[in-house]
């Protein structure tokens, strides 16, 4: 079945209902240890947005949000968010956070166009964070400095994971190894993008992929990102190998935001400029917003696969086509 990955003699180690002990054990050390390391203060954030604010998050910018009318403000439309991206970086000045501060909340999107398979749902958990840094921080010893930080969070993880259960063995590398996308399309010129990062984690069990959403040497991009939040010259992917699906597995995107030159810049490579006048842009634009850095890590993915799961399904609720259902059922899959 195209869509549904099965490997080889799995079995869960973990019941139904010891699997939710599972994940609260780990989404409780890991953002406990992650706000520590990052100085983060948890907040509320919003589950949908005003359109008009300019504040979802388009994705790549061919995903159709999730709307629906305010019936006491006369059907007044509403976005449930795509990701908290842009809407972070508002609140850090709202809420009056100073240099070297920063915020996490949890996020819940609803992306109605994602194709679904083993790491991908409909639903979308993942913990959003952002902190201010100065002008003089916007660089890429930045990012790398703070892509170290997350990746020893991950590490001290899964050391705690496994000694609170026997089945789970560290596989995480000590080190994580640094490659840019041009460099990754020179090491491997034949191969596609996806391709690329799935030889380069198996060789090196974990990589930071910096420099995501422009074009490369090639005439290809190597994916697609918004052109009004992350610098597309300062971003990065952490991505690990998984061996339970043999695949490399994102768990956290991240990255140096916009200014108002690399904004307008990437506003005209991405065909959209006339977003510069929507009320977010306008503020980065008219430098009313901070310099700030931040990601998101993805909830469920990481509770997969620090459980060593063969499915997302197995760790988050959500709709699957219902022969993905079955068939994951009958090799002892239990999606919730």
């Amino acid at each position: 079945m195209e869509n549904l990955n099965i490997p080889k003699n799995y079995e869960s180690a973990l019941s139904l209902h010891d699997t939710q002990i599972g994940i609260k054990t780990v989404k409780d050390f890991f953002q406990t240890l992650l706000a520590e390391r990052l100085n983060l203060l948890r907040v509320s954030a919003p589950l949908f947005v005003d359109p008009a604010s300019g504040l979802n998050d388009n994705l790549n910018g061919i995903e159709r949000p999730v709307a629906f009318g305010i019936k006491e403000q006369n059907d007044y439309e509403a976005e449930i968010v795509q990701s908290l991206a842009k809407w972070k970086r508002f609140a850090l000045k709202k809420y009056g956070f100073q240099p070297g501060e920063g915020l996490y909340t949890d996020m819940s999107a609803i992306r109605r166009d994602e194709i679904t398979d083993n790491i991908h749902s409909i639903y979308v958990d993942q913990w959003d964070w952002e902190k201010i840094i100065t002008k003089e921080e916007r660089s890429l010893d930045t990012l790398k400095d703070i892509v170290r930080i997350v990746y020893k969070v991950l590490r001290k993880t899964e050391k705690f994971m496994s000694i609170q259960y026997d089945y789970i063995e560290e596989i995480l590398p000590h080190d994580i190894f640094f490659v840019t996308t041009q460099e990754l399309e020179t090491m491997f010129p034949d191969n596609t993008p996806k391709e690329r990062e799935y030889y380069i984690a198996k060789a090196k069990g974990a990589v930071c992929i910096m420099q995501i959403g422009d074009t490369l040497e090639s005439g290809e991009r190597h994916d697609g990102r918004a052109p009004d939040y992350d610098d597309w010259s300062l971003n990065a992917d952490i991505v690990v190998y998984y061996p339970v699906l043999d695949i490399a597995l994102e768990l956290s995107s991240m990255g140096i935001r916009v200014d108002k030159e690399a904004l307008l810049s990437q506003l005209e490579k991405a065909g959209c400029p006339e977003r510069a006048q929507l009320p977010f842009q306008k503020a980065i634009i008219e430098e009313k917003l901070p310099y700030t850095i931040g990601g998101g890590i993805g909830q469920s993915r990481i509770c997969m696969f620090f459980l060593r799961k063969a499915h997302i399904g197995e760790v988050q609720c959500s709709l699957w086509p219902e022969e993905i259902m079955a068939e994951a059922e009958s090799h002892g899959i239990h999606l919730l």
